[in-house]
């Protein structure tokens, strides 16, 4: 039997009349993000399944319950893959919790963000309406683009019921090379590689026992990446020693992640071209310099959102451990993208139900 979200709307619907919120959950895999938030679960496990999938078209349809690692497993099958690497935080993510979330992998900023690849979806309103968006093909102009609206939302617009996704093959060929540099040094290569024609798709620098090295992962036809290891230098890393430690880099597990102890950490996003922050520690850089992770306590929260606005981007309080409860996880957004968040959330949710306060403060 076909799972129907028939329930779902009638239970929206009586939450709706009664002003009850709902917290819209997956596998829970990432519960620690955003603020926290109160309700009644919503578990959209049981409404699973890949509803199509046209390898030749490069199009996959799955509903939100579908388990992420599920549907990886099948694109692989054809040699296919979600290029933005979406991370799974050690298991249980789902497929609309991964569009929920918004969140890349390494990759992204090679491959683009979620929402690049977000080709339409169904989605069921504060009403208690099923609606659909987008479609199932690459070029897709009619209406408003409310598809990509909801990557990132939290849950705080609608329940995702449905999602149609564009794939990618997976790479021809792929290395990693190792240097040994400063993170000056890193940032400036990164923003000169960054100007030549050349395979790169994902890099990581941190320091360990005070060295400083940057993982530069190539990924492309074989020829292009032969050739750029032949010219960049560096260390060649083994494929098969170093894929591990890129999905460990993926859902936050390395070493670096895992010493954070009782700190919190911090993302920070900021312009690839930004320099050196004036940061508590040095911080793991990510996605060729825009994506700056920092392990700090509960007293630097306005030195790291002062840091990263001064750089012209913005910090987000990504796992809570010394800060206490209530504490912002978001920058406060200016005026007027304030007012029209707000506005889009009572246009979708008019009764509030959905992840109440999870994205942006209830006024």
């Amino acid at each position: 039997m076909e799972p129907s979200p028939r329930l779902f709307i009638e239970r929206i619907r009586a939450a709706a009349a009664g002003g009850s919120p709902l917290r819209i959950r997956g596998g829970g895999s990432k519960d620690f993000y955003g603020q926290p938030s109160a309700g009644e679960w919503l578990d959209t496990r049981e409404f699973a399944g890949v509803v199509s999938y046209e390898p030749s078209e490069l199009v996959v349809t799955a509903r939100a319950g579908t388990p992420l690692a599920e549907l990886e497993a099948l694109l692989a099958g054809s040699g296919q893959c979600l290029p933005f690497e979406p991370p799974h935080f050690g298991g249980g993510a789902t497929v609309g919790g991964m569009v929920a979330a918004g969140l890349s992998g390494p990759a992204r900023a090679s491959a683009g963000p979620v929402r690049d690849y977000v080709l339409g979806l169904t989605m069921i309103n504060g009403r208690g309406e099923a609606l659909t968006f987008g479609g199932q093909v690459m070029k897709n102009v009619a209406g408003y683009d409310v598809s990509r609206l909801m990557v990132g939302a939290l849950g705080t617009l609608g329940l995702i019921t449905e999602v149609s996704l564009k794939v990618l093959p997976v790479p021809v060929a792929e290395a990693t090379l190792e240097f040994e540099v400063t993170q000056a040094e890193a940032l400036r290569r990164l923003n000169a590689w960054g100007g030549q024609p050349l395979p790169l798709n994902a890099s990581c620098w941190v320091e360990d026992a005070g060295v400083g090295t940057l993982y530069l992962r190539l990924r492309g036809a074989a020829a292009a990446v032969e050739s750029a290891c032949r010219t960049m230098g560096g260390e060649r890393a083994d494929n098969a020693t170093v894929a591990p430690d890129w999905t460990l880099c993926r859902d936050q597990r390395l070493p670096w992640f895992e010493e954070r102890g009782e700190r919190d950490l911090w993302r920070l996003s900021v312009p690839q071209t930004a320099p050196a922050l004036d940061l508590p520690e040095p911080p793991l850089i990510e996605w060729h310099g825009g994506e700056r992770w920092v392990r700090a306590g509960a007293s630097d929260a306005q030195r790291l959102r002062d840091a990263a606005a001064a750089a012209g981007g913005h910090a987000t309080l990504f796992r809570a451990g010394s800060s206490p409860a209530g504490t912002p996880r978001f920058a406060a957004l200016p005026s007027p993208l304030d007012r029209i968040h707000r506005e889009l959330k009572r246009q979708f949710d008019p009764a509030g139900i959905f992840n109440p306060g999870r994205l942006i403060p209830e006024s």
